[in-house]
């Protein structure tokens, strides 16, 4: 059981976040940036490749998150490349979850608690009370992978997935936003039926600190 926390927040208003917009939706939602489906930062094909070597994920989908490019890629259990896409990351750099945070408030959490952990988290699909289906990345934490529904009038989530900076894309209490098309026809069919892993990417630690992958 818990309280009225972070978990309980995402799962009544999808706030993980701040999702829901306060008015209508605009007329014509933003263009995201457009991302190869071959990730380019050389930390994702390290990952990629090492995954591949090793078998890590099982023949199960899998999915990298690069939070320096603020970009994912997801893959079919054979690695066979699915899409890829701008994300909105946590607001503040860091590669840890603040102790206890999926037990907070969303008030209660300062900006510079706004992380997106690094690491490697087997991940499946679930609902909110109000039956919106998420990519649960880590329960715990109330880590989780979801659409873009709305944009808040403040926050301009729509437009800063368009941006060409990844520093734009830094806005969400911690959760990993994607375009809703892209959940809809890449994430949700990839995870159906099926658990997955996400693998996320550190901004400050090196890869061999978060994964068991000899650093080359």
């Amino acid at each position: 059981m818990f309280n009225l926390s972070l978990r309980y927040a995402i799962l009544t208003a999808g706030l993980c976040l701040g999702l829901i917009a306060a008015g209508p939706a605009p007329a014509q939602a933003a263009t995201p940036a457009r991302v190869s489906n071959a990730p380019q930062s050389n930390d994702a094909r390290q990952v990629i490749d090492w995954v591949a070597a090793t078998g890590d994920n099982h023949d199960m989908p899998f999915v990298i998150v690069d939070k320096k490019a603020a970009e994912v890629f997801v893959f079919d259990g054979h690695g066979r490349a699915l899409g890829a896409t701008p994300v909105l990351l946590g607001l503040a750099r860091g590669d840890d979850s603040a102790p206890g945070i999926g037990d907070l408030k969303l008030s209660d959490i300062r900006p510079d608690e706004r992380t997106t952990p690094a690491g490697r988290f087997v991940a499946s699909l679930g609902y909110g009370l109000g039956k919106q289906d998420i990519l649960w990345v880590d329960y715990k934490t109330a880590l989780a992978l979801h659409r873009v529904l709305g944009s808040n009038s403040r926050e301009h989530r729509l437009e800063r997935l368009a941006a060409a900076s990844p520093l734009d894309r830094r806005i969400t209490f911690g959760c990993i936003n994607v375009p809703a098309r892209f959940y809809d026809r890449v994430v949700q069919p990839a995870f159906t039926g099926t658990s997955g892993v996400v693998y996320i990417l550190p901004e400050i630690k090196s890869i061999a600190e978060v994964f068991a992958i000899s650093a080359s």
